[in-house]
């Protein structure tokens, strides 16, 4: 990655815990992981918050997206419950992965174990202004389905 497209993220690290980490040079998201002392089993259906012991100030314009890595949501049926999570640039509370268990089996999250990615984007801001009308398009009012494109 271009030095100029890396912008500084300041971090804060519990002891024990990992800086998050990009597993190749043109990672999109980087790794964060389980900050725990001991196992977590997650029952099928179940749902958890895993803390991280991450706590980040993110530059104005910015936010962190919490998404979930696809290896542990293919193999495992593991997935991040509120994806793409996001955390905004005003937060600095520790950063919390809320995991859930879609699979059959029950499903170990061990100390250290990578259970997310974050991604930084950038953040656009809408001015929401009220009107009577809205513009034409060809799909109009149709919802979900509506294509026909299975």
């Amino acid at each position: 990655m271009s030095p100029d497209r890396n912008i500084p993220v300041s971090t804060i690290i519990a002891e024990g815990a990992h800086l998050p980490v990009y597993a190749s040079e043109q990672a999109a998201g980087a790794d964060v992981r389980a900050h725990l002392q001991q196992d977590l089993i997650l029952q099928p259906g179940q749902s958890a918050l895993i803390p991280t012991g991450l706590k980040f100030a993110i530059p104005e314009g910015f936010e962190i997206q919490v998404r979930p890595r696809s290896g542990l949501a293919f193999k495992n049926g593991i997935t991040v419950l509120n994806s793409p999570g996001t955390i905004d640039s005003d937060y600095r509370g520790e950063l919390g992965v809320i995991l859930i268990n879609h699979s059959q089996q029950p499903f170990t999250v061990t100390p250290g174990m990578r259970i997310a990615q974050i991604v930084l984007a950038p953040v656009y801001r809408a001015e929401f202004v009220s009107e009577e009308t809205l513009a034409a398009t060809s799909r109009g009012e149709g919802g979900f389905g509506h294509t026909g494109v299975n």
